[in-house]
């Protein structure tokens, strides 16, 4: 959520900084109610202390030997004007609220500037994109020859966007998985959380998937409609959310988490796109790293979240390229992103397999999360970060596709073969 005080000392800013993401929103009308409110506020304010000088002069009368019934009647009056005043004050509270939880985060100023995924910038590319001397096949050609992966019977349990993983495509997953797990918690230090996947609304508008993103999202509700329960789009929610309504110890700062989680998203604004394989479906599973850190540290931070993801690429020797995401491209809740995009040669394109983000205070300030930097300070907002460490299933789509031989077969890469417990995925 935007800090209020932007919106009063200087909206053109804030209003050029949405501009920037595409997003339409009546500032105008924001500050308009937020002028109501504050006048509201100074009248409950004001009747306040004209009702307790009323309630003292009752005393005061009683006392003099005065009738107190005119004293008494005022009281009545300024209860029955506050009550009411009160009432308008929390409905223009909470239309203010309304708005402010759908104006997206400013990007921040190193940000490139766009109107389209076009205006990406290239920052990095690492490797080279794997040569061979026959026609690569694409994942789900491999997959079927391999019977590791069957499109059909996820088609026939679930529907369109569904897949199962079977034999050593299922292990291929999962050894990816540990392998990522161990990586972040061993060598970087990420304590690692295995959260609910079911998270209620107040954890989804903390980091931003509720209001804007409703209809991406699937929500679970009893038939009675008690049940206030979705399932999570990644594991950033819960674990964002952990510290939801807490001042933290600004000592135990920075704080790292990873989880591995499974992803579920309606890809309502994708209906057609990549209808083939495993690229785009509604449920996946990602490891997800989470940072809570002190803000003059959150952009050396996103530097490090960045190279955490990228080492995981380089190690399993898949070449890639790291975007800078302009304005336009940029998620609802982020200041700065960067994409790490995989190649996969049989489908002869790159594939997001991490968005590296800082969010600022955006997120802290909708979930509440605040630190001390000692007893005698006052709380503060935290900057939270995170970034996929990494994301399934294009890792296996690229590793299937760039480590495919001429007899069909998929060589393991090297960090993987203790937990694959083999070298080559072949037939069976």
């Amino acid at each position: 959520m935007i800090d209020l005080k932007l919106l009063r000392e200087n909206p053109d800013h804030l209003r050029r900084a949405i501009e920037t993401k595409r997003v339409n929103i009546d500032l105008n009308r924001m500050i308009e109610i937020d002028e109501r409110r504050r006048t509201l506020a100074r009248e409950v304010d004001d009747l306040n202390t004209r009702r307790n000088a009323a309630s003292k002069s009752i005393g005061q009368r009683i006392k003099a030997g005065e009738n107190p019934e005119t004293a008494k009647a005022e009281v009545r009056a300024l209860g029955d004007k506050i009550a009411e005043t009160e009432q308008e004050l929390a409905k223009v509270e909470t239309e203010l609220t309304d708005l402010a939880l759908m104006v997206p985060n400013t990007p921040h100023t190193s940000t490139p500037v766009g109107t389209s995924e076009e205006d990406n910038v290239e920052v990095a590319r690492w490797g080279e994109k794997p040569k061979f001397d026959f026609a690569p096949k694409p994942h789900w050609e491999l997959g079927e020859s391999l019977d590791i992966v069957d499109l059909a019977r996820g088609t026939k349990l679930s529907g369109s966007g569904f897949y199962c993983l079977k034999g050593l495509g299922s292990r291929l997953e999962r050894a990816l998985v540990s392998w990522f797990i161990d990586v972040h918690t061993r060598q970087y230090g990420y304590t690692e959380i295995m959260p609910p996947y079911l998270v209620n609304s107040k954890t989804m508008t903390g980091t931003g998937q509720l209001p804007k993103m409703a209809e991406d999202m699937y929500k679970v509700t009893a038939d009675n409609g008690a049940d206030d329960l979705w399932l999570i789009p990644t594991a950033e929610v819960p674990v964002t959310n952990l510290y939801q309504d807490e001042i933290l110890d600004g000592s135990r700062l920075p704080i790292y988490h990873c989880a591995f989680s499974p992803c579920f998203r309606r890809e309502a604004g994708s209906y057609g796109k990549d209808v083939r394989g495993f690229t785009r479906v509604h449920q996946f599973h990602k490891v997800e790293m989470v940072k809570f850190v002190k803000p003059e540290t959150s952009y050396d931070e996103l530097e490090t979240l960045r190279a955490q993801a990228e080492f995981l690429l380089q190690q399993l020797g898949l070449h890639y390229r790291v975007l800078s995401l302009c304005s336009a491209d940029l998620s609802f809740a982020a200041a700065k992103c960067y994409d790490l995009e995989v190649w996969a040669p049989g489908m002869d394109r790159f594939l997001e397999v991490s968005s590296c983000s800082n969010f600022e205070d955006f997120q802290a300030r909708r979930a509440n999360i605040r630190f001390k930097a000692d007893q005698k300070s006052k709380p503060e907002f935290v900057h939270t970060l995170n970034g996929s460490g990494l994301a399934l299933p294009r890792c296996v789509i690229a590793i299937m596709e760039s480590y495919q031989q001429p007899d069909g077969t998929i060589k393991v890469p090297d960090v993987l073969v203790p937990y694959m417990g083999c070298e080559v995925i072949a037939p069976r």
